[in-house]
């Protein structure tokens, strides 16, 4: 039986930097529908897997939010401005999975006000 051969598809490629990552925190996060994150910030890079649902993704130097459906994945370079992070349904939750790229101990978000 001759055994299928294993599939890689790009989902992202993202330039770090020169960077120092001493270690990575990985999280699972649901939202409730048409939850939103409010304008936030990272102290470090993550970079993120749509999981389950849709996500409205949007820095604040962009015009329009971008759709990323499930299967998607994402980057906030460190110390970017997101002005949106969203679930896009009004009647399914999203989840996604976060890799936060560490340098020591930090926080792993910034909330900020609304301009």
């Amino acid at each position: 039986m001759a055994e299928d051969a294993i599939r890689r598809r790009p989902l992202l490629d993202a330039m770090l930097g020169s960077r120092t990552v001493t270690h990575v925190d990985v999280r699972e996060i649901v939202f409730h529908p048409s939850q939103q994150t409010g304008r936030h910030s990272h102290p470090c890079p993550v970079v993120g897997y749509i999981a389950e649902g849709t996500a409205l993704f949007q820095r604040e130097e962009e015009a329009e939010p971008h759709t990323l459906a499930a299967g998607s994945a994402f980057y906030e370079p460190a110390n970017a401005v997101i002005a949106r992070f969203d679930n896009a349904s009004a009647t399914e939750p999203m989840k996604f999975i976060a890799y936060y790229l560490l340098n020591g101990e930090q926080e792993l978000i910034r909330m900020l006000p609304q301009e």
